[in-house]
């Protein structure tokens, strides 16, 4: 790090003040202001919070490092633009008229108190030991990189950078709340995108071009059924990516995530009216059709020079190149002074965006869902109060989980993917037969999700037990909860999942069409469906279908 990069990086940091100040003396009057900004943002806010939201640390070393290990397997996580269009063009309009400040209470209002309660405890739990934790330990781990600092004081700049991260975005987000995390978005978004962008240029400069990166990963044997590195569609039989399971689980999980999950949808809850989500959501599509090429490219980039050179990365104990390393690495050697400040910039704008929107939505998760529930009189300024200190709760609970998430090291994302494979498919069915059936019941929603989780921690035991025991006889338990792929085992759990919904709810009380009016397709009153209708034209039907082509481009392309 020169001169010039210290100096991009303070212009960055005066900017940034200034925002969050200027945030800081918007009041927020009441706890809708303070968790979704008054519910007054612009599509140009949405979409950016969404993108920038979405896009953290755990990017810029898992996607890099896996395409830098497994070429272009994980595009099919990360090229889900079309998914936010459902989330746009199904669920914005149920989402609007239930006039909900979480996604449990959409759950109560569909269901009852119990599954509320259930999917935020689901929700808390994940954020802290998997989303607050892991995007601060990545953050820590590149800084570490990037700087080239080992200790600092006597300390391990790890922590130094993990935790003075975490501390600064705390404070905004605590004091600002969701204004804060929408008009930072704003600044972070495209300096990340221009830093990533800058990246990708110089690394295929330096390779020789993208002929020559596809040249050296298309010779590199990803399987023994003949698929390499550049392909996206794997043999069935490929043991960790088989194409029938990639797109059935990549598209649970994102469906969960883009749809149902409170730290994404609470941007769009933000929109001033349906029109000004639904747009958010095609301009945060658009947006989520650049981090293959933005991160995962770039770690392919790096193995090829590696290959090329034999020295580019920097190896591991065992021999093996560190793929973790890639995204710091191509930072390091590639970029002349000023510009690695530009991309130390988009490091730190990835960082702070992704953890200001986990802590804005875990303080919403617990002030509204728990607190406010349990003592329904509490006044607005009580409620903001309250949630300042649950983020503050949620931070400290995230820092001390870092040590654990640091403990397992190299199969840190693994695990990530294991957990949310068996997350998402309960909250998936509850959700998708909540909006599309009538006849789907309270209790069966409530099963469905006590299925879910059951099913679901079944799933991690058996992982953690029979990892440990690896002479464990075979048994038909083995088989199911443990030797099936993650993938065809989260798409059997949605079915599973859908069917405990579906035949509880044959076995009991339908719910009554008053309690569901304009929350399950078929019920929207007549002004219901003219707002709705009002809020689109056909731009937004042209836009839409442009990110489908661009998609389907992808995959033809990289089959």
């Amino acid at each position: 790090m020169e001169f010039y990069d210290w100096t991009v990086i303070g212009v960055f940091a005066l900017i940034l003040g200034g925002i969050v100040v200027w945030t800081l003396k918007q009041k927020n009057r009441d706890s809708k202001d303070y968790f979704l900004g008054g519910r007054d943002a612009t599509w140009i806010a949405i979409g950016a919070s969404i993108f920038a939201s979405n896009i953290g640390s755990e990017h810029l070393i898992g996607l890099a490092g896996a395409g830098a290990s497994s070429g272009m397997a994980m595009a099919h996580w990360e090229i889900q633009g079309w998914m936010i269009l459902i989330l746009g063009w199904v669920f914005v309009p149920f989402y609007a008229r239930s006039m909900v400040l979480t996604m449990p209470e959409f759950l109560e209002r569909r269901y009852n108190k119990s599954s509320r309660t259930i999917l935020s405890v689901i929700s808390l739990l994940s954020y802290v030991m998997t989303k607050v934790a892991v995007t601060v330990y990545a953050g820590g781990l590149v800084f570490q990189q990037v700087f080239g600092i080992e200790t600092l004081w006597g300390v391990d700049f790890f922590w130094i950078a993990a935790v003075g991260l975490v501390a600064v975005t705390a404070l905004y987000t605590i004091f600002g709340g969701m204004k804060s995390v929408l008009y930072t978005s704003i600044l972070q978004t495209p300096i990340l995108l221009l830093g990533s962008l800058v990246i990708l240029v110089l690394g295929l400069r330096e390779l020789g071009g993208w002929d020559e990166m596809m040249r050296i990963c298309g010779g590199v044997s990803a399987n023994d059924f003949g698929d390499t590195m550049t392909s996206l569609i794997r043999s069935n039989s490929d043991p960790d990516f088989p194409w029938l399971g990639a797109l059935v689980g990549s598209s649970i999980i994102g469906f969960w995530y883009w749809c149902t999950d409170q730290f994404i949808v609470q941007r769009v809850l933000s929109g001033k009216n349906e029109k000004e989500s639904r747009r958010g959501t095609i301009f945060g599509a658009y947006l989520k059709l650049l981090p293959v090429f933005l991160f995962l490219i770039p770690g392919m980039i790096a193995f090829a020079l590696h290959a090329k050179t034999g020295s580019f990365l920097p190896l591991l104990e065992n021999g093996q190149h560190n793929a973790d390393a890639a995204f710091p690495t191509l930072v390091a050697k590639l970029l002349p002074a000023g510009m690695k400040g530009l991309v130390v910039c988009g490091i730190l704008a990835a960082l702070m965006s992704s953890l200001a929107s986990l802590f804005n939505s875990s303080s919403m998760l617990f002030t509204i869902d728990f607190y406010k529930k349990l003592r329904p009189a509490t006044s607005e300024k009580q409620l903001v109060v309250i949630g300042q200190i649950a983020t503050f709760a949620v931070v400290a609970l995230g820092i001390l989980w870092i040590p654990v998430m640091r403990s397992i090291g190299d199969v840190l994302y693994a695990y990530l993917q294991e957990v949310q494979s068996v997350l998402a498919p309960g909250i998936a069915a509850v959700f998708l037969l909540g909006i599309t059936w009538k006849r789907a019941s309270a209790q069966g929603g409530l099963w469905g999700l006590v299925a879910g989780m059951a099913i679901g921690l079944v799933r991690l035991g058996a992982k953690i037990y029979y990892e440990n025991m690896p002479d464990a006889a075979p048994s038909l338990f083995k088989a199911v909860f443990f030797d099936t792929n993650w993938l065809f085992f989260c798409g059997w759990m949605l079915a599973v999942c859908i069917a405990v919904v579906a035949a509880v709810s044959f076995f009991t009380r339908a719910p009554a069409a008053e309690k569901i009016q304009g929350l399950v397709f078929g019920t929207a009153t007549p002004e219901q469906k003219a707002a709705t209708r009002a809020g689109w034209n056909r731009w937004d039907v042209i836009h839409s279908a442009v990110i489908l082509a661009i998609t389907a481009a992808f995959y033809w392309y990289f089959w």
